[in-house]
């Protein structure tokens, strides 16, 4: 699912109600209270447990400070294995909208109403004032609009996932200010417009995923600075010009998907040449000329594939050296030439070299 995450952001998310010393204060049991009333979960009846004075003691997702009483996490995620989810073996649908009324929660850490399938409207504009929230999860509803413009003054964000949802408009250029940012992920959206040329500003980002909207432009350079970025998925959008060859240099990055854009021109030496990518997409795009034979022992790829594109001349001979090769995909392209031999490419069937120009050899017919 679009809202899962590594394991170190696992220990942001609250999976048990944590009785506090101090009840929470009226104010904020009655802002829960209007929150959940702009919501319907007709179905496992988690808010049941919302009907007693103190919202810290026993309310389903709800997280204390055990010292203030404060409000500080509302963990509510549709797919969870939680035992009540598991006893009724149904994973969770609401409707409804969320609230304005969450965001007089000031003290708020985490802020998870995930995997509901049919929560619509929009991101409260009002969220950007949670100046202390760390974890932002919306994913998987039917939520709409746009990011709030502001998002950039949350300079506690760490985590923000609003995958799988409706949301149009563009990314915020305040989302650079957003420092402490480790995963973004507006993946399965309508999203437009161009990534902000300054994207690269986000220098703790491990992992963007931006894949599935309906982005512009081109890939900016400045993403090459990003020294933690492990993964970036910018697949499915219609993104043009070509491949800054900074990407290859990054020495974290291992999962680039660049797949299903208008992407045109050569692809660098430096990114192929780069022993620690193990999955590169470069599929349905527009790249042309040689495949750079800069492959060697230390190459070791679960996932190449360029098919779908306007490659030419031979197969690089030095593919054949690499120390692993899980998946290759060189079809529909204008590649020609003898298929090189070696153990890499044992196991690889003849869909991955069909629809070429002239490649012979096996798995294909014999030159």
């Amino acid at each position: 699912m679009a809202s899962s995450f590594s394991f170190f952001f696992l220990t942001l998310l609250p999976l048990a109600v944590i009785s506090a010393v101090t009840p929470c204060p009226p104010s904020q049991r009655a802002a829960l209270l209007a929150f959940k009333a702009a919501l319907t979960e007709p179905y496992l009846g988690i808010f049941n447990t919302w009907n007693t004075t103190d919202c810290c003691a026993s309310w389903y997702g709800i997280a204390c400070d055990p010292t203030t009483g404060q409000v500080t996490d509302v963990n509510l995620r549709g797919e969870s294995q939680d035992p009540m989810f598991q006893k009724l073996g149904l994973s969770g649908y609401m409707t409804g909208k969320i609230s304005p009324e969450i965001c007089t929660l000031s003290n708020l850490t985490s802020l998870v109403v995930a995997d509901w399938k049919a929560i619509s409207g929009e991101i409260p504009a009002c969220v950007t004032s949670l100046s202390s929230l760390r974890l932002l999860d919306l994913a998987g509803n039917r939520i709409a609009g746009e990011i709030p413009t502001d998002i950039g003054n949350m300079r506690s964000l760490s985590v923000v996932s609003l995958a799988d949802n409706e949301i149009s408009g563009e990314i915020p250029t305040s989302i650079v200010n957003l420092r402490r940012l480790m995963h973004l992920d507006l993946s399965n959206n309508q999203v437009s417009g161009e990534i902000p040329y300054d994207f690269g500003k986000l220098r703790m980002l491990s992992r963007a995923l931006l894949s599935g909207n309906q982005l512009t432009g081109s890939i900016p350079k400045s993403i090459s600075r990003m020294k933690r970025l492990a993964d970036l998925d910018v697949s499915l959008n219609r993104l043009t010009g070509s491949i800054p060859a900074e990407l290859g240099k990054m020495k974290v990055l291992s999962t680039l998907k660049l797949d299903g854009n208008s992407m045109t021109g050569p692809v660098p030496s430096t990114l192929l040449r780069n022993t620690g990518m193990g999955i590169l997409n470069l599929s349905r795009n527009g790249f042309s000329g040689t495949i750079p034979d800069v492959f060697g022992a230390g190459s070791y790829f679960m996932v190449l594939d360029l098919s779908f594109n306007n490659f030419s001349g031979r197969i690089p001979a030095s593919l054949s050296a690499s120390k692993f090769m899980g998946h290759l995909d060189l079809s529909n392209n204008h590649l020609c030439g003898t298929i090189p031999i070696g153990s890499s490419f044992e196991h690889i069937d003849a869909a991955s070299f069909s629809n070429n120009d002239c490649l012979c050899g096996n798995p294909l017919k014999a030159c």
